[in-house]
């Protein structure tokens, strides 16, 4: 098949390209030739018919300079071939055979001296080009590569260009345009053919008519593919089809990795189904599930619509009527401010589960107790509130118990407190450590951050008793001094400035045992700071209601506290597992207070029955501190079964795990007209002190107001005031 002829030329035969002397002459190769001629050597003058002036001398030798005008001359005298014939790489494809042999044939560049005036005469006869360069120089520039050249533009300028090339050529091979002394000019055609096989260089004289560039480069018919033509020649039809079949004509032409990396994304998809969809569908419906059918407790057979468990008052509507009043110590009518008959079953204390009780979850390092408090421990059941210990390792102790405390949300500013509980395991038996007791909302039960230099402070001086060590020599404490005193400097921090504020204790029950009578007992006390001196109050103004089952504690207090505290024989009816009989139930605890600084007082009972009171007035100055206040702060609620070695010698054997704890209700009354409820009074506040201390009231690992990142804050007394 024929090629189509990009160069408006016919190509050479295979055996015309294959003559190394190709009539393609560089500028400098022009050069050479006239001074060759100049000096006689081949001078085509003396054959020519006249010429001999030294104006037509001028001419021929412009003439030899401009090389392309002998092209020119020739394109002229053939109209087959308007420009210069083409003998380069592509000139040797197959594809050449059906192009026009060129005419001037290899004899003729054989015999240069004979050829000389022909192409002397050429170039005398073909006019300059407009386009030629008028210095020599200048057509040594090559021009913009176009593969697909018009004869229409720029014409001039690619004979101007292949004229440079042949020239270039024939300086390279040895031809006419060569220099005088090179020996290659006289060589056989059959020499020119072995340098053209044995000359590695040569090849590089294959130039482009396009500008000088090597021709091998550039395919210059169409018919010559090459294996990236279709990403230049995009074919729209071809396009469209393959698009139209995109899927399959990929599943047919991909490789092996193809194939593999399909395989493994197949199955992924599968893998993900598998697990994401059948695996889940499999499991809950049970289908995988072989395991044995679970047994577990049914806490209440009650079944409760949603927010069902939200009090909207204060008062428990199971609180029955005769339980709405209660007559003082003075015999007047106080009324029902509060009340929580646990009768709801299936109550839990988790955070966030009821308004006013939370079990929190944590050890109780303050006493060193053995247990894990965990709010597992703590619920409802059988109307009562249940707080149960069983030997069941937590957080790397053996014991696990619960706890209920009312902190920061139930309070209340006097009144009385009362409790129906009923104690755990046996009377008679020693180890246990059951609690009722109420502090000061200012410190959080467990935090010991919190309560640092404010337990169990309930004063209002500004002398020693606001100092560390209670500015005694002698070791009667250890406490740091009142935090938040009622001298505290002006900007400094303080919940309601020229306050004393603290954290006392009051304790409606401490469960003990009486080893030599074999019964429980009861510890009703009241703790405070500062101390008496050997911890003695005014026993004229502390009253024991029954002796023969009350008595003064001999236990009066240490460097951490001072304790006012009676002791009461308990009945082994009111324990867990009762009697031989098997009897038990339910007694009530508490205790009466009002806070009036003249005639205040604290009144513990056990039934209804008074076991100790304690007078304001038995708190009065003692040494080098002032009066000790019946507490005005309000006082949170707590409810816990411990076990510890720093409160009684514990009779492992005979403790009897799981033991429970049962409180049967709690009820709170006050005074008519004096209804204090809530844990921030206007003249007592916490809130906001509480908000700007969260990480003492948040961490109970924080065992000092240091470690929360804190300061004490200073005092006109031990100076520091600006």
């Amino acid at each position: 098949m024929s090629r189509r002829n990009l160069t408006s030329g016919s190509p050479n035969s295979l055996d015309e390209e294959s003559n190394p002397f190709n009539d393609q002459r560089s500028y400098s190769d022009s050069e050479s030739d006239s001074d060759f001629n100049r000096t006689g050597h081949h001078n085509t003058n003396n054959n020519n018919n006249n010429s001999s002036s030294s104006n037509n001398n001028d001419a021929q030798m412009n003439n030899v300079n401009n090389p392309a005008n002998d092209i020119m001359a020739s394109s002229a005298n053939n109209a087959s071939k308007p420009y210069i014939d083409y003998s380069g790489f592509y000139s040797q494809q197959n594809s050449n055979s059906n192009i026009n042999s060129v005419n001037n044939s290899v004899s003729n560049i054989q015999n240069p001296a004979s050829n000389q005036n022909n192409v002397n005469n050429n170039i005398a006869n073909t006019p300059i080009s407009p386009n030629t360069p008028s210095n020599p120089h200048e057509s040594l520039i090559p021009h913009e590569f176009d593969r697909y050249p018009s004869l229409s533009n720029g014409g001039n300028q690619r004979v101007a260009s292949m004229a440079f090339s042949i020239n270039s050529r024939n300086s390279l091979l040895g031809g006419p345009g060569a220099n005088a002394h090179n020996k290659s000019s006289d060589m056989s055609d059959t020499s020119s053919m072995s340098d053209r096989s044995t000359n590695p260089f040569l090849i590089d004289a294959d130039f482009s008519p396009f500008g000088g560039y090597p021709a091998s480069s550039f395919p210059l018919h169409i018919d010559e593919k090459e294996p990236d033509d279709y990403l230049h020649n995009p074919d729209p039809i071809e396009d469209a089809k393959y698009d139209h079949g995109r899927m399959m004509f990929d599943l047919k032409t991909m490789d092996k990795r193809s194939g593999f990396g399909l395989v493994g994304l197949v199955c992924l998809l599968i893998g993900a189904i598998m697990v994401f969809v059948v695996y889940p569908v499999l499991t809950y419906s049970g289908i995988l599930d072989k395991s044995a059918p679970v047994t577990y407790e049914i806490l209440t057979k009650y079944t409760y619509p949603q927010l069902s468990a939200i009090r909207t008052s204060l008062v428990d509507p199971d609180t029955p009527n005769s339980a709405l009043t209660k007559t003082a110590r003075d015999g007047s009518k106080w009324n029902l401010a509060f009340s929580d008959e646990f009768n709801k079953e299936g109550r839990t204390f988790y955070d966030g589960d009821d308004q006013f009780f939370l079990a929190p979850d944590f050890h109780y390092a303050a006493t060193n107790d053995l247990e894990w408090y965990d709010p597992y421990a703590s619920s409802t059941a059988n109307g009562s509130l249940n707080l149960r210990m069983d030997a069941y390792k937590n957080h790397d102790l053996f014991y696990r118990s619960g706890m209920v405390q009312t902190w920061n949300r139930l309070c209340f500013t006097q009144g009385n407190l009362e409790v129906g509980v009923m104690l755990p395991n046996y009377g008679n038996v020693t180890g246990l450590w059951p609690g009722i007791w109420t502090m000061g909302n200012i410190a959080r039960t467990g935090y010991l951050a919190t309560s640092d230099g404010v337990w169990p402070y309930s004063y209002e001086e500004c002398d020693a008793g606001i100092t560390p060590n209670q500015s005694s020599p002698d070791g009667i404490s250890y406490l740091p001094g009142q935090r938040l005193n009622s001298c505290t400097c002006k900007g400094e921090d303080h919940p309601n400035r020229g306050t004393g504020r603290g954290a006392p204790e009051i304790d409606a029950l401490e469960g003990e045992m009486d080893t030599t009578l074999g019964v429980g007992v009861a510890s009703q006390s009241l703790q405070m700071a500062p101390y008496d001196i050997w911890y003695y109050p005014d026993y004229d103004f502390v009253e024991i209601h029954n002796s023969s089952i009350s008595s003064m504690n001999t236990y009066t207090g240490g460097p951490f506290q001072q304790a006012v505290s009676a002791t009461s024989t308990m009945n082994i009816t009111w324990y867990e597992f009762g009697d031989t009989g098997g009897v038990h139930q339910f007694q009530k605890i508490g205790f009466e207070y009002l806070n009036d600084n003249d005639d205040g007082y604290i009144q513990w009972f056990i039934g209804d029955d008074p076991t100790l009171t304690i007078h304001a007035k038995a708190l009065h100055p003692n040494g080098n501190i002032g009066w000790r206040r019946i507490t005005k702060e309000p006082m949170s609620i707590n409810l816990n079964l411990g076990i510890s070695n720093n409160w009684a010698y514990i009779d492992w054997a005979s403790l009897h795990f799981p033991m429970t704890m049962r409180i049967d209700y709690v009820r709170i009354y006050q005074p008519e007209g004096e209804e204090n409820m809530g844990c921030d009074p206007e003249d007592y506040p916490t809130y906001d002190y509480i908000q700007d201390h969260l990480n003492a009231y948040s961490n109970p690992n924080l065992t000092s107001w240091e470690d929360a990142g804190y300061s004490f804050p200073k005092n006109k007394l031990t100076g520091g005031c600006t």
